[in-house]
């Protein structure tokens, strides 16, 4: 490691003016920033922790909403979102390990937005509002590619708002290491809509599957889907865990499994 500044806020005010010196990064749980340190990928001269921020950790109901502050980590929201929104809390119980749960926040990996995060998928098939310290943001304009974002510098993820669905489900095909997918879906089922996101899958990072959500709505079944045409392979990441051709095959695969664990 090299030397830096590191600052810890009890506040969003105060973490906001320690985030306006230059080169300062905000740390969440650091589950993805520090070993980023560590191989010298990312050099700031400032990190502001956000884990001392009380008022960024709850998770409520409020309405058909659930409402989690983006201090929360993984763990508790497995715990505290199970009786409103089950399909969610089972999504962050599958995130790494406990310990990964127990320090690292849904609002850290939101504004990483790393291609295999699991909190991105649900986002965009519920059609969540992310809420920072300056303003609102749909799902589909918040994620915007790879490690990519809306969120512009000094800004942070104080809140996540998820629609809560009638039925949900996340589908994850591990790669057994790290418990990154290569590729996660996770199916949402409201009154007049469905949405399927898919994470772990794409070049392009996070995507709703709309030829899928279509045909969901009408018949929500996993027969619905057989004569739904998989997304191309070119679109899809190639790596040592596995193919773009079989990334793309598992997307299917793993959309039917999830319509079949909710319904």
């Amino acid at each position: 490691m090299y030397a830096f500044e590191i600052e810890r806020p009890t506040s969003v005010a105060d973490a906001v003016s320690a985030l306006s010196a230059d080169e300062a990064q905000p740390l969440g749980g650091g589950q993805t920033l520090i070993p980023t340190l560590k191989q010298r990928l990312a050099m700031p001269s400032k990190l502001v922790s956000l884990a001392g921020i009380e008022e960024m950790k709850y998770v409520r109901r409020d309405g058909d909403v659930l409402v989690i502050g983006g201090g929360t980590t993984h763990g508790r929201i497995a715990r505290e979102a199970a009786e409103h929104f089950p399909g969610l809390a089972a999504l962050a119980g599958k995130i790494g390990d406990p310990a990964v749960r127990n320090r690292g926040t849904i609002g850290g990996s939101i504004a990483n937005n790393d291609p295999s995060a699991c909190y991105p998928s649900a986002a965009m098939a519920c059609g969540a509002t992310i809420v920072t310290n300056g303003r609102e943001i749909a799902a589909d304009d918040y994620f915007q590619g790879m490690f990519t974002t809306a969120l512009e510098e000094g800004e942070i993820v104080t809140e996540v708002r998820f629609p809560i669905p009638e039925k949900s489900a996340y589908m994850k095909f591990e790669q057994i290491a790290s418990r990154f997918p290569l590729v996660g879906v996770f199916v949402a089922k409201f009154s007049d809509r469905v949405g399927v996101g898919v994470t772990g899958a794409s070049n392009d990072g996070v995507f709703r599957w709309t030829e899928a959500e279509e045909a969901l709505a009408g018949n929500f079944s996993a027969d619905a889907l057989s004569s739904v045409t998989a997304p191309p392979a070119s679109d899809m990441i190639a790596d040592l865990h596995g193919t773009a051709e079989y990334r793309a095959h598992l997307i299917p695969v793993m959309t039917r499994r999830g319509v079949a664990a909710a319904a």
